[in-house]
């Protein structure tokens, strides 16, 4: 008689359990108070300018890039050309535009400047605003002071900041003393772009005060409030499991074995209890997925060699019926002498149809079976659809299309099978021509990114219906159902798996470039001088 198992590992069953739980509740405590911490970062943490002024971005005109260094949800920054005009801002609040006197009176970042305002209007005097500059040298010590008073048409009556100007427009004022946005401080930088203009980058910076900081706190302690439903959800939890003890798991693995010896693929899951049970658990489901992956994969393949057959026998079907049809109506004399040459051209011309629709599925199994391979060399791709593109100019200037080449004058090298690589891009050539009208325009692009290189055609003709896109690169796949249309729906299902097999890919971009309708991305790996030696 088998002894039974001891007591002591249902016992450990609990006890883990009820470390599970304790830990939970301490990982729920740490994770809200992380997201009250970060709450209230995300009000307070300054924003990164100086970074911000050293980013490339900032020259190349990639502003929403630069959202990032933004801290405080309040913080935002704006961007003026050489014409004072805004060309872009995180917020809608910025003025469209300054003069260079404007620009002028508002402080530059990074300056040890200080400037303090007062209205003077509720006194009886003369001057009606007063102006403080301060400026600080390296020392914290050194400090230069300099003042201007204002009269109520803002005309300088006293002093004055050393530039020269003794008038200030209302948004002047409102620029040098920081009160033309409320709650920031405004500063200033200049920066070249990359086209050589002159810019202004406005900085504002939120400025805080203890009643904001305070509401913020308070509103902020709400967050604390998730702890008792998540305590109780985590309660809820643990009596659920602990309901469950020992016989659930086994009664869910007992009912799972009686339901695979029936036929029907089923899986435990996790089924619980002790250690021993979850394995079997564990196993029995592994046995189960790879019998429902085997029968899955069965049921593809022979879904798949029904539907070859289906479009390899329709294909075949039209032409074979029509030369059929014309070389019975010649030998039962319906067609005159004169027809017959018109019926004998038809029958070329379907025959033609037919050996074109042999070689695209004899090229299809050929780069579908396992042994097909690439004769790799090691290419300038930029070189290379120069060549290409120059042979086939003629064919595409007469077909009554239009190019345009956007191919840097750098090398770009991967390791490419030439033939093969050119039969892709034949394939994507023959499509824009087959399927667009006169005057469309071809792209051809070579970009990289990270280690790959990019090489982007498109066009800006008709487009891909909708309906067809998730399935464009299916075998067989044409611009209708009916598959009336001209080709044999197998080039581009070559085309990826010829971009496979070069380690590369082929997609359809989902959003194109602007003025484009369709547009195919393949993407090669790029071989550098290391590569190329191992």
């Amino acid at each position: 008689m088998k002894n039974k198992k001891p007591s002591g590992s249902l016992f450990r069953l609990l006890a883990r359990s009820y470390l599970l739980f304790t830990l939970t509740l301490l990982v729920i405590a740490g994770g809200i108070f992380l997201l009250w911490n970060n709450y209230l970062a995300s009000f307070y943490a300054p924003s990164d300018w100086a970074t911000l002024l050293t980013d490339p971005a900032l020259s190349e005109g990639r502003y929403d890039s630069l959202r990032r260094y933004l801290g405080s949800s309040r913080d935002s920054f704006g961007i003026y050309n050489g014409k004072g005009e805004l060309v872009y801002a995180t917020t809608q609040d910025y003025d469209t535009s300054y003069t260079q006197q404007e620009l002028s009176c508002i402080p530059r970042y990074g300056s040890n400047i200080l400037i303090d305002s007062y209205d003077l209007t509720q006194y009886d005097s003369n001057a009606s605003y007063l102006i403080i500059k301060h400026t600080f040298g390296v020392d914290a010590h050194e400090e230069s002071v300099e003042l201007m008073a204002l009269d109520q048409n803002f005309n300088v009556i006293f002093g004055g900041l050393q530039d020269g100007r003794d008038h200030y427009t209302p948004r002047e004022y409102q620029l040098l003393t920081g009160t033309r946005y409320s709650g920031s401080a405004l500063q200033s930088a200049s920066f070249v772009s990359s086209q050589g203009e002159d810019m202004t980058l406005l900085v504002r910076d939120a400025m805080w005060n203890e009643a904001d900081y305070l509401k913020h706190y308070n509103h902020s302690r709400a967050i604390w409030l998730l702890f008792f439903p998540l305590f109780l959800a985590d309660a809820g939890l643990f009596i659920w499991w602990m309901s469950r003890k020992i016989g659930c798991p086994l009664r869910k693995l007992n009912d799972a074995v009686v339901a695979q010896s029936e036929g029907r693929l089923v899986r435990v899951g996790e089924c619980g209890g002790a250690l021993e049970i979850r394995r079997i658990g564990e196993s029995f489901d592994r046995f189960s997925d790879r019998l429902a992956e085997s029968e899955h994969q069965r049921r593809i393949l022979d879904e798949g060699r029904q539907k070859l057959i289906a479009d390899i026998s329709h294909d075949l079907k039209t032409p074979i019926t029509v030369i059929a049809g014309y070389i019975d109506a010649i030998c039962d004399g319906k067609v005159p002498p004169e027809e017959q040459t018109r019926y004998l051209r038809a029958i070329q011309s379907k025959a033609e149809a037919l050996t074109e629709l042999v070689n695209a599925f004899h090229e299809y199994s050929k780069v579908e079976h396992p042994e097909f391979i690439l004769h790799p060399e090691r290419t300038d791709l930029c070189e290379f659809l120069r060549e290409y593109l120059a042979n086939k100019y003629e064919e595409i200037d007469l077909a009554g299309f239009s190019l345009e080449i956007a191919i840097p004058e750098r090398p770009i090298f991967c390791s490419l099978d030439p033939l093969q690589f050119r039969r892709v891009l034949d394939n994507l050539l023959s499509n824009a021509l087959r399927h667009n009208r006169l005057g469309t325009v071809l792209f051809f692009d070579v970009d990289v990114e990270g280690t790959s290189a990019l090489v982007r055609v498109a066009d800006n003709g008709s487009g891909i219906p909708p309906e067809r896109i998730p399935y464009i690169f299916e075998p067989f796949v044409v611009g209708s159902d009916a598959r009336s249309g001209t080709g044999s729906g197998l080039g581009l299902a070559i085309t990826r798996r010829i971009m496979e097999k070069h380690g590369g890919s082929i997609e359809l971009a989902a959003h194109p470039a602007s003025g484009r309708s369709t547009e195919f991305i393949l993407r090669l790996p790029i071989q550098t001088a290391s590569t190329s030696e191992a």
